[in-house]
């Protein structure tokens, strides 16, 4: 691939001093060369409702443009409630849709979250993946992300202070690098086939 790649980076909060919309902007300043980090925030994507799949709203065409235009994806979710928020999912279902018209299939994608607990959003990380399956998104198993006891490892104006977490964004993210290169080659030697 000779053109920069583009991860689409998608926060599960809403809130404007989440901890994930954080973690997502330090992933942006933590890429690897050769690629970028455009991040969609989910504000103004409203309650998906099967009667406007046909005709979504413009905020939701300009969601599944984002993500079709995107290389890779990285969502960086809460968990709430043992999984992850409506919001994100809301959003997941919207770009899914109408049937057929699946924005998200085939994408490369990872997950990171971060949690003021100790487990660091796992429960949230599992059943996103679970949804994976029907999307069929190509998640990378590993390394994995869980950003626990979140309020030590950032500063009062969400700054990501502590240095193995940066260490550890900074493996997820050479990772899915390498994770959509590999799927892009894929890809190509399909459409070539045809």
């Amino acid at each position: 691939m000779n053109t920069p790649l583009t991860i689409l980076g998608i926060a599960g909060s809403l809130r404007n001093a989440s901890f994930n919309r954080a973690a997502l902007r330090a992933a942006q300043q933590l890429m690897p060369e050769g690629a970028t980090l455009e991040i969609f925030d989910l504000d103004g994507i409203p309650p998906f409702n099967q009667d406007d799949e046909a005709h979504p709203p413009k905020r939701v065409v300009e969601l599944k443009q984002r993500v079709r235009a995107a290389d890779a994806i990285l969502f960086v979710t809460p968990e709430y409630n043992y999984s992850i928020p409506g919001v994100l999912k809301n959003a997941i279902d919207w770009a899914s849709r109408p049937y057929g018209d699946c924005s998200w299939e085939g994408k490369p994608v990872a997950i990171m979250g971060a949690s003021v607990g100790p487990l660091g959003t796992s429960r949230a990380q599992y059943h996103l993946r679970q949804v994976f399956v029907f999307l069929n998104m190509y998640p990378l198993n590993r390394p994995e992300v869980m950003i626990a006891n979140a309020s030590q490892r950032f500063d009062e104006k969400g700054n990501l202070t502590d240095e193995d977490t940066k260490t550890h964004i900074q493996k997820l993210l050479v990772a899915l690098v390498a994770w959509a290169k590999h799927h892009e080659g894929g890809r190509r030697a399909a459409a070539a086939s045809e």
